[in-house]
């Protein structure tokens, strides 16, 4: 069976500095209407840097929308669709962390809530590390350690961790690199 919803009208609700709202009305495979509500945003990067000691450089912020703080990777925003999101990670890797890798690649990408949130995140992996000078935006406060991969992988695993975009690159690299 063919899965695929057609998109009959959409209504444009909100458009923001960092997402953009809209309600389609769409024709099911059964040929029934429903109504989805989506959130596009123009994507993002998360870097797990890895540093000679086997430590992941992390970022603890507070995130308004749950009211906490939250121990994440290094990650942002895409600064506009179709941004090359590699240029994108060692930018916002070295914004946050003052960190520079020697060896960088994908682990991968992940959609983060594909029910309604029209973003994709892609993780990348840092390694061979030198520091230089973090530079944060304005707006932006958060503090940076270092922790034991291991350690991570536990935390993910034992729901101590609960930011998808980290535990998945977590996961990623601890299949990846057979650490």
């Amino acid at each position: 069976m063919d899965l695929t919803e057609k998109r009959l009208s959409r209504k444009e609700i909100f458009q923001g500095h960092i997402v953009n709202v809209h309600i389609d009305t769409v024709e099911l495979p059964n040929g029934a209407e429903a109504t989805r509500e989506v959130v596009d945003h123009p994507g993002g990067v998360a870097v797990l840097a890895l540093d000679g000691e086997n430590n992941v450089l992390t970022v603890t912020q507070y995130r308004y929308p749950f009211g906490t703080t939250l121990v994440e990777l290094p990650a942002g925003k895409l600064d506009h669709p179709g941004e090359d999101t590699a240029a994108a990670g060692l930018r916002e890797l070295k914004e946050e962390t003052g960190a520079v890798p020697g060896r960088y690649e994908l682990l991968g990408k992940i959609l983060p809530s594909p029910g309604c949130y029209g973003e994709i995140l892609y993780l990348y992996l840092a390694q061979d590390l030198h520091m230089e000078e973090q530079h944060l935006d304005e707006d932006e406060f958060l503090n940076v350690e270092r922790v034991p991969f291991d350690e991570m992988v536990r935390r993910c695993m034992e729901g101590e961790i609960q930011d998808a975009k980290t535990v998945a690159a977590v996961l990623m690299a601890k299949l990846k690199l057979k650490l």
